[in-house]
């Protein structure tokens, strides 16, 4: 007797072979058959007309803060996430000495807007060294599985004290070897890897640079040392690479991570992704990763498979108004207040003309798309298309209202009670078209990643892509331009999880984790994002639920179904890497 078969089923295994109708059985947290099951099970499922996939594992997030007080682990829970790795871009909460909490809630505050209210209730700080952060995260329970990287600025002020914070400090000797030394035990005590990051973008909440931030080559290789006398973990990281229009910064930048990965020789990944002020940089990315494999290394690019979109409104981190003074002054009230505040003709006239100077003075980047970008920003429907169009954006709408676009901006921010959210697709959207991300996401030497589940709080949730994959690729784009099912499946699940060595996950065939969602395709669908106030300290987060997951497993245990918890927790921590199935 079986204790789980679902019979029927359209299985996609995650390997990318073509799609088949099986039975699949479970035992205990394993599939025991695949194919034409005999036997009967304790409980049986009829998936005739559902997809069947392996979990999915999303080997980008920051639910550092998150996984030690919350169970559900959500959003992703509600998006086919079965596994996921923490710690990643450098950042996380061990090791940490007494007098750096402080510092590292305000880091992460920072660098992945999580609100420091929040990490400060909810983190007990039940432990110093990375190892002892493991020890608490193995006796909790969770509805996935949970592995983690050493955060490299963690790391580096818990070894170099107060300098470390400084990114232009350069640690001693001893220093070095005692991260070396850190970093080996550390991978003994289960890390999947290390992590770290190079770019400007990432600071403190008080908007100083991340200590990382110039690291120099013999503090870098001394890490990457270690690595290979460990013989286990990978390197994740991001650098300004994806957005540097400096060629000369670009190569010295890849001949650094050159030798990070012949010196460790273990797998480095690191983040490529487009800008609207660099839009072909990422070529070179690609061309250089290309080269690294053809030469025998280990090296991916992190990519999207959809554009990364910051989130605006009234009730979220940024909008378009939120340097301008008039803004400014009733920027401290509450929601309702602000709004009413905001309906002011003449307030509304003031701050539109003080958003046309603050706009001509800006230079391109960042800063000046979420301010001006209204070429690219779009409304939400229900279910959400990602798929989206500059014809349906808020400059081809004022175009044909007659109005400017910030004055169209203006008034949609206050519908809702201010509460309305528009999606800015901030990275990956240069061309207005989604031809680039195809390109990146069909290479053979990239890994589906950059969802940053857990983090961005008031301004990214993207912890849907899993979603967003299927429809956009695989449901609902034409014969020619799509992607086959079995190719966005097999990004999400097995080539993930084996490049940070978990062998264990990610296919559906004998003896591997029964880890899978039972899907239906036809309906599934992501809801739009919302702010909710449900972290510690009621802090406030963005939350998307989806439709179309009939039933997410999780080591042969059901923990959603129909878009709900079940209120089970199988996952647990995952040490280090796992072995494949004998």
């Amino acid at each position: 007797m079986f204790d789980l078969v679902i019979r029927n089923a359209t299985v996609v295994d995650g390997t990318g072979a073509p799609r088949r109708t099986a039975d699949v059985a479970v035992i205990n947290d394993r599939i025991a058959e695949v194919g034409e099951v005999a036997g009967p099970g304790v409980r049986e499922i009829d998936a005739n007309g559902l997809l069947l996939t392996p979990g999915f594992v999303d080997i980008h997030t920051h639910y550092d803060g998150q996984v030690t007080w919350d169970s559900l682990v959500a959003p992703s829970c509600y998006h086919g996430v079965t596994t996921i790795a923490i710690g990643n871009c450098g950042v996380g909460f061990a090791p940490a000495a007494r007098d750096k909490h402080a510092w590292l809630i305000s880091l992460l505050e920072g660098v992945e807007d999580i609100p420091g209210t929040a990490l400060a209730e909810g983190l007990q700080w039940n432990w110093e060294t990375f190892g002892e952060y493991l020890d608490a995260l193995e006796v909790r329970q969770f509805t996935v599985d949970v592995g983690a990287h050493i955060p490299h600025s963690a790391l580096r002020t818990y070894v170099m004290g107060e300098r470390g914070a400084d990114h232009t400090e350069t640690p001693t000797e001893g220093e070095l070897a005692e991260m070396a030394r850190q970093v080996k035990e550390g991978l003994e005590a289960g890390a999947i890897g290390f992590a770290t990051s190079r770019t400007e973008i990432h600071r403190t909440a008080e908007g100083a640079f991340i200590p990382t931030l110039t690291a120099s080559d013999a503090e870098l290789l001394a890490i990457a040392t270690a690595m290979r006398e460990a013989g286990s973990g990978v390197i994740q990281l991001i650098s300004d690479l994806y957005q540097t229009a400096d060629d000369s910064f670009f190569d010295d930048e890849v001949r650094l991570l050159q030798r990070l990965v012949e010196t460790s020789g273990r797998p480095l990944s690191f983040t490529m992704q487009q800008t609207y002020h660099t839009p072909e940089r990422w070529r070179s990315q690609m061309e250089w990763v290309d080269a690294m494999v053809a030469s025998g290394h280990d090296v991916k690019a992190q990519v999207a498979t959809r554009p990364i979109g910051v989130l605006i409104g009234l009730s979220a981190t940024a909008n378009p108004f939120l340097l301008c003074q008039s803004y400014g002054e009733v920027a401290g009230l509450g929601i309702a207040e602000r709004v009413e505040a905001l309906r002011s003709p003449e307030r509304k006239c003031r701050i539109l003309a003080e958003h046309e100077v603050l706009v001509g003075d800006l230079p391109d980047g960042i800063l000046k798309q979420i301010m001006s970008g209204f070429d690219v920003l779009f409304t939400l429907d229900d279910p959400v298309n990602y798929e989206v169009n500059r014809n349906n954006s808020m400059a081809a709408d004022a175009a044909r209202r007659g109005v400017d676009p910030p004055d169209l901006m203006y008034d949609q921010l206050l519908e809702g009670d201010g509460e309305q959210l528009l999606y800015l697709p901030l990275f990956n959207f240069a061309h207005g078209n989604f031809d680039d991300i195809r390109e990146m996401i069909t290479s053979p030497n990239v890994l589906f990643g950059l969802s940053d589940a857990g983090a961005h709080c008031g301004a990214i949730c993207d912890a849907s892509m899993t979603t967003s994959s299927l429809t956009v690729w695989a449901r609902d784009t034409s014969e020619s331009a799509g992607i086959p099912i079995e190719q966005i499946v097999h990004g999400h699940t097995q080539r993930t999880a084996e490049h940070v060595g978990w062998m264990d996950r990610g296919v559906i065939a004998p003896g591997y984790l029964a880890d899978m969602n039972l899907i239906d395709l036809d309906r599934l669908e992501s809801h739009p994002p919302t702010i909710v106030h449900d972290l510690p300290a009621a802090g406030r987060r963005l939350m998307q639920t989806a439709e179309g997951y009939v039933h997410t497993i999780k080591s042969g245990v059901i923990t959603m179904t129909e878009g709900e918890p079940t209120g089970e927790l199988p996952g647990r921590l995952v040490r280090g890497a796992t072995e494949a199935p004998s």
